[in-house]
C-alpha cells in the first residue's frame, strides 16, 4: 500500500525548518511532499537548499487549506493520503498504527492519530484531540477536549470510531476523497475536515481516532484564535456544514435555532469590548446567505451516493458544559 504524506505550506518556513526534519526520522514507508501554497517568504528556497529530497508542489496563489490540497492531492497518486499540517512533529512509529487500522477496517475513509500539545505533551491539543463529535446544532467538540477544556493524557481513550477526525494530521483512502468530492474549496479554511468527515458517513463510511498513534501540534499558527477572520470562517463554516449535512426535514428548525445562539455569542462579544469578533460574526451570517442563494457550485455529496445520516451527540454541549457543568468528555452522556 503506497502513502503519501503532504504537508500544505503557507509562508511556514520557521515551521518547516523545525518539524519537517522530525517527519523525515520519525515516518517511514511513506513519500513525503511539501505543497507550497502561494507563499511569499522564502520557504521554496529553504526546501531547495536544505531538503532537496523532499518533493515539492507549488502554486502562485493561497488557495486555503481546502482548496490547496485539493489542487496537491489532485496531482499525486498513492492509496492512502496523509494531510499534515507544517507544524506537526510525528512521534517515531506513528504512521504503521495507522495504516494497520486501515486495512483491517475496510469501511474506515478517514482516521487521526491522537493530537497532544507540543508545549505540553502530556495533554490534548485543541484542534483534534482524540476524535471529534458534533452536537444537536453543529458545535463540534473533542475527547479531551470540550470549548476551552483541555484534558491531560492519562490513557483514558483508546482507539474508536468518532464523527471527524482532525484535519491537522488526517489520513484518508485516496479513492473514498476523491469519490465524495474531496474537500469544499468554498470554505476555504476551518472546519472543512469535519464537513468531509461528514459527507463520508452519509456515503456509508465510518472515520476513527487510532490511539497507538500519537503526534505533537503546536497549533494556530496561521490564524490565532482571535484573529476576526479565523471567527468569520468558523461561524459561516459551521452554518455551511449544517446546511449541506443535517438531514433535510430538520434544517431549518436546526439552523433558525444555531443563528440565534451565534447572535447571543455577538451580543457577549459586545459586552466584552470585542467589537471585531462582533462583526465577524455578522459578516458570517451574511456570508452564509450568499452560499445559499448565490453561489452555484455547492460541494456536496451526490445523491446517489447517499446512504444515511450519521448521528452524533443528540444533546447540546453548550448546556452540559456551560449550565450542567460537564467539562470533561466522560460526563458527556450520547
Amino acid at each position: 500500500m503506497s502513502v503519501a504524506v503532504v504537508i500544505l505550506n503557507y509562508n511556514g518556513r520557521k515551521f518547516l525548518a523545525d518539524f519537517l526534519p522530525i517527519v523525515l526520522e520519525n515516518t517511514q514507508n511513506a513519500t513525503i511532499y511539501v505543497a507550497d501554497n502561494g507563499s511569499s517568504d522564502d520557504s521554496l528556497a529553504l526546501l531547495a537548499s536544505d531538503f532537496p529530497n523532499v518533493s515539492v508542489l507549488s502554486w502562485a496563489e493561497n488557495l486555503g487549506y481546502a482548496g490547496g490540497y485539493n489542487f496537491a492531492l489532485g496531482q499525486i497518486k498513492a492509496d492512502y493520503f496523509v494531510l499534515m499540517n507544517s507544524d506537526i512533529a510525528p512521534r517515531k512509529g506513528w504512521l504503521a498504527p495507522l495504516l494497520n487500522y486501515f486495512e483491517a477496517n475496510p469501511l474506515v475513509a478517514a482516521a487521526q492519530p491522537l493530537l497532544l500539545d507540543y508545549n505540553k505533551p502530556d495533554y490534548f491539543e485543541y484542534a483534534g484531540a482524540a476524535g471529534g463529535f458534533w452536537d444537536k446544532y453543529g458545535y463540534p467538540f473533542c475527547r479531551g477536549r470540550i470549548f476551552e477544556s483541555i484534558e491531560k493524557n492519562e490513557g483514558q481513550y483508546t482507539t474508536s470510531l468518532v464523527n471527524w477526525a482532525t484535519g491537522a494530521c488526517l489520513m484518508v483512502r485516496s479513492d473514498v476523497f476523491q469519490k465524495v468530492g474531496g474537500l469544499d474549496d468554498y470554505l476555504f479554511a476551518h472546519m472543512e475536515e469535519i464537513d468531509l468527515c461528514w459527507r463520508m458517513q452519509r456515503a456509508g463510511y465510518t472515520i476513527a481516532a487510532v490511539a497507538e498513534s500519537e503526534v505533537l501540534h503546536v497549533g494556530g499558527g496561521t490564524l490565532n484564535k482571535e484573529n476576526p477572520f479565523k471567527t468569520y470562517l468558523n461561524f459561516r463554516n459551521n452554518l455551511i456544514l449544517l446546511y449541506k449535512n443535517v438531514e433535510p426535514s430538520q434544517r431549518f428548525k436546526i439552523i433558525f435555532i444555531r443563528m440565534i445562539l451565534d447572535g447571543i455569542a455577538g451580543i457577549k462579544f459586545l459586552v466584552e469590548g470585542k467589537f471585531s469578533s462582533f462583526t465577524a460574526i455578522l459578516k458570517a451570517h451574511f456570508g452564509f446567505y450568499r452560499y445559499v442563494f448565490f453561489v452555484k457550485e455547492k460541494q456536496n455529496l451526490p445523491t446517489e451516493l447517499q446512504k444515511s445520516w450519521p448521528a452524533s451527540y443528540s444533546g447540546s454541549i453548550l448546556m452540559a458544559y456551560f449550565f450542567e457543568g460537564k467539562k470533561q468528555f466522560d460526563k458527556i452522556r450520547f
